[in-house]
């Protein structure tokens, strides 16, 4: 089937493993597989935090785009390209926000308060408006001034799990997320610190999108006294990957802000029971019999709620039906591009009738 045509503005390697470009990766080949004729737009991987030169290029780049072409511009890119070179791009644009740029950990006041306001303004110039949750939505509509309507939720799919659970002994506690700040790897540690009196190991995955902090978790890892059953795995193969998820007993991640987070999902698939925080998009993404969350940035409330697993059984199998339940509710990444292509279809078809009203206005 022919469908409307468009382009996914993505700065950086698309196979970059992260759970946003995962997310992207998977819903420019879904849109493909669904008839549309998609420009995969690669571009300069320094944003948010362009020099100068990759900003002018990324400007002429997205004002090239032919308005034909519905243009998806990935979060980096919709929330920190300048405002004024937005507007003089002549395809119609779609807004991919995982979660807005100024929720991010670690930033300077000033930092956040120009990426909030360069964000809402580019966001005024968009057609539409994709998010991964709820939890976004609601930031957007009432920090961000989108209207309503003009955002829709695409969750993120999920594939089923190639190998069946095989948990080891002693339990495996399990930890998937980029080693950066907002995810909170450090708190994880030091709240394993207060569990030596229990038997578990465990394993955190995550590429090191932030060098210091990667070093830094390094560093807090090997001066742990529980340095012996932590094991900081960094980037790993899909199939490793597979292997710890099917071995795991419990998945954790004391992140600090998620604007969705597809390994809750992946988690749940598996029948994992999660212990997580109570912050943005995971009391959405994680129902309440399927996990623990706590506050986040508290090291003790954490080893509380791994302790409470790790010790009683009964609960952790309790947790365990539901994640499992859960996760069967879940929808596919062909569902996730169904959600962008009725979009794409929507914005073409309003292109199509101005352009025809356009020009039954010329000709009368």
């Amino acid at each position: 089937m022919n469908r409307a045509p468009a382009a996914f503005a993505i700065p950086g390697d698309i196979a970059t493993l992260t759970g946003g470009y995962v997310y992207e990766r998977r819903l420019l080949e879904g849109l493909r597989d669904l008839g549309h004729d998609m420009q995969h737009l690669e571009l300069p991987a320094s944003f948010p935090d362009p020099p100068a030169g990759d900003m002018a290029d990324t400007v002429a780049a997205l004002q090239g785009v032919d308005p034909g072409r519905v243009l998806i511009l990935d979060g980096f890119l919709s929330g920190a390209v300048e405002t004024g070179g937005l507007q003089g791009v002549r395809a119609p644009m779609v807004a991919m926000v995982h979660h807005p740029l100024a929720l991010e950990s670690g930033l300077a006041a000033d930092r956040r308060a120009h990426l909030f306001a360069t964000e809402r303004a580019n966001l005024a110039l968009m057609e539409h408006v994709l998010v991964p949750s709820p939890h976004t939505r609601r930031i957007l509509i009432e920090d961000y001034a989108v209207p309503p309507a003009r955002i829709s939720i695409a969750r993120p799919g999920v594939d089923p799990p190639r190998l069946p659970p095989a948990p080891v002994d002693p339990p495996l506690i399990l930890s998937v997320g980029i080693l950066h700040p907002r995810k909170g790897h450090d708190t994880l540690i030091a709240a394993l610190e207060g569990l030596a009196d229990l038997d578990w190991q465990a394993v955190i995955v995550g590429n090191p999108w932030d060098a210091a902090h990667a070093g830094a978790l390094a560093v807090q890892c090997r001066a742990s006294p529980e340095a012996g059953r932590i094991r900081l795995a960094g980037r790993v193969t899909d199939d490793a990957l597979q292997r710890l998820y099917a071995e795991a007993s419990i998945f954790a991640l004391a992140t600090r802000h998620e604007g969705y987070g597809i390994v809750f999902d992946e988690a749940l698939l598996r029948g994992l029971p999660v212990v997580s925080c109570r912050v943005g998009a995971v009391p959405d993404t994680v129902p309440g019999a399927a996990g623990l969350l706590v506050p986040p940035d508290d090291p003790e409330a954490f080893a509380a709620a791994l302790r409470r697993l790790l010790q009683d059984r009964g609960l952790r199998a309790g947790l365990a039906r539901a994640a499992r339940q859960a996760g069967r509710g879940l929808t596919d990444w062909r569902g996730t591009a169904a959600v962008a292509s009725g979009v794409i279809a929507q914005i073409a078809q309003a292109g199509r009738r101005d352009a025809q009203a356009a020009r039954a206005g010329t000709r009368g």
